[in-house]
C-alpha cells in the first residue's frame, strides 16, 4: 500500500513542477521597471512619502498628556 501511495505522491509532485516549468515567466528586469515607474508616478500621492495632514491624520493624539 505505502508503495502505491509514494508513487501516487509522487506522480503529483512530477505533474506540479511540469506545470510550473512550462509557466510564462515575466523577465525580473521589466517588472522592476514598472514597479519603478509606478512609484514615480504615484509619489505625490504616497503618504509614507509625502507624510498625512494632522486634520485628517486617525493616529494622531487629541490631546496631549500632562503627567503630575
Amino acid at each position: 500500500m505505502s508503495c502505491s501511495n509514494s508513487l501516487a505522491h509522487v506522480q503529483k509532485v512530477v505533474e506540479q513542477l511540469r506545470v510550473e516549468a512550462s509557466m510564462e515567466r515575466i523577465k525580473i528586469s521589466l517588472t522592476a521597471v514598472d514597479l519603478v515607474q509606478y512609484c514615480q508616478d504615484n509619489r505625490r500621492t504616497d503618504p509614507l512619502l509625502t507624510g498625512i495632514a494632522a486634520s485628517s491624520n486617525p493616529f494622531k493624539d487629541k490631546k496631549s498628556c500632562v503627567l503630575l
